[in-house]
C-alpha cells in the first residue's frame, strides 16, 4: 500500500515536467506571460501602479486559490489519480489492439494496397495532423454527449460545479467521466494509428516538442491554463471563429443555463461552429461560474463522488417506470 501511494504521488509530482500534462511548467509560465497584458490593462483601467507584487496577487488571489471549491480540486487531483491507478488498468481499453483491429478490418474490406509514396517528413506531418484533428473532434463529441445525455450529465456536473476556476479544475472530474475520456483516447489513437498504418505504412512517428504532439504543445503554450482561471483572455472575434480562447471556455462554465451548452470545443472552434453552439467572448459580459443553485450539492468531497450515482440511479428507475407503463 505504501509503495502504491509513493509511486502515484511521485507520478503526480512528475506532471510539472511532462509536456503531455496541462500543468507542465512551460505551460504554466506561458500562461503567466499571456496574463501579464491582461493585468496591465486591468491595472490601467483602475489607475493602479504596476508592480511584481500586484501582478502576483492578480495571478493568485487568495479568495480563489484558498476557496473550498479550489481545495476540492486539489483533493480530486490526488484521489482521482489513486483511483485511476487502482481501477483503470483492469477495465480500460488499449490502443494497440484497436489499431490492429482497424487496420485488419480495412484490409479485409478493401484488400491490401501499396503504401502512399510520401516522404518520411510528409508521413510525420500527415500522421501528426490526423492525431490532433481526430482527437479534438472526439473530445468535442464526447463533451457534447456529456451535456446532452441526462445520465452522463449527472457525472459531468462535477466539473461544472466548480465555483471558481484554477488550472487544477481540469482535474475536477468524476471517475466515470475520466474513464470515458480514457476510453475515448484509446479509441481515437487506435483508429488513427490503424488507418495510418494501412495507408502510410508501419513507420509512423509523431512530430513532437519535448514529447508532446506539436499541435497539442501549441494549444497548451497559448494559454490553456487560463481556460480554467479568473483571467479573461479573448482572441478576438475573427480568431475565435477557428480556435477556442480561454475566455470562450470560461463562458462554457457560466452558471447561466443558456450558456451551459455552448463552446464545447477544446482547441478548434469549427466543431462548435458547425453544431451552432459557438459563442464569442465579445458577446458575454458579467460572467459568474458554477451550476447556480445546484452547485451547493458538490461543495463536499463525498457528494462529488457519490451524488452522481444517486441521481443517475433515480433517472434509470424513472426511465424503467415510464417504459413499463
Amino acid at each position: 500500500m505504501l509503495d502504491f501511494l509513493s509511486v502515484n504521488i511521485q507520478e503526480l509530482a512528475h506532471y510539472v515536467v511532462d509536456a503531455n500534462k496541462r500543468i507542465y511548467w512551460g505551460y504554466l509560465i506561458a500562461a503567466m506571460v499571456l496574463a501579464f497584458p491582461v493585468f496591465v490593462m486591468t491595472a490601467g483601467q483602475g489607475k493602479q501602479k504596476i508592480s511584481a507584487s500586484k501582478f502576483f496577487h492578480f495571478l493568485f488571489p487568495k479568495d480563489i486559490y484558498f476557496s473550498q471549491s479550489a481545495r476540492n480540486d486539489y483533493y480530486l487531483f490526488v484521489f482521482n489519480k489513486l483511483l485511476k491507478a487502482a481501477l483503470f488498468p483492469v477495465v480500460i481499453l488499449a490502443m494497440a489492439p484497436i489499431a490492429i483491429a482497424v487496420s485488419t478490418a480495412i484490409e479485409n474490406t478493401f484488400g491490401a494496397i501499396e503504401y502512399l509514396q510520401l516522404s518520411p517528413s510528409a508521413v510525420m506531418i500527415v500522421f501528426t495532423l490526423l492525431l490532433f484533428i481526430v482527437d479534438d473532434l472526439s473530445r468535442f463529441l464526447l463533451h457534447y454527449l456529456l451535456h446532452k445525455i441526462p445520465l452522463l450529465w449527472e457525472f459531468h456536473k462535477v466539473h461544472h460545479s466548480a465555483r471558481v476556476l484554477t488550472p487544477f479544475t481540469i482535474y475536477r472530474s468524476h471517475p466515470i467521466e475520466s474513464y470515458l475520456y480514457a476510453c475515448r483516447m484509446a479509441l481515437t489513437q487506435g483508429f488513427v494509428v490503424g488507418v495510418s498504418y494501412y495507408f502510410l505504412g508501419p513507420t509512423l512517428k509523431m512530430i513532437d516538442i519535448v514529447g508532446a504532439n506539436i499541435f497539442v504543445f501549441a494549444f497548451n503554450i497559448m494559454g490553456s491554463n487560463l481556460r480554467h482561471s479568473h483571467i479573461w483572455l479573448s482572441w478576438g472575434d475573427k480568431v475565435e471563429q477557428w480556435f477556442i480562447s480561454p475566455a470562450q471556455h470560461q463562458i462554457h462554465h457560466s452558471d447561466n443555463v443558456k450558456l451551459f451548452d455552448k463552446n464545447f470545443g477544446s482547441a478548434l472552434a469549427i466543431w462548435d461552429k458547425m453544431a451552432g453552439c459557438l459563442v464569442n467572448a465579445s458577446n458575454v459580459k458579467n460572467l459568474s461560474i458554477g451550476l447556480g443553485k445546484q452547485t451547493a450539492e458538490h461543495d463536499k468531497l463525498m457528494n462529488i463522488y457519490f451524488s452522481p450515482f444517486k441521481h443517475a440511479w433515480r433517472l434509470i428507475i424513472k426511465k424503467i417506470k415510464i417504459t413499463s407503463k
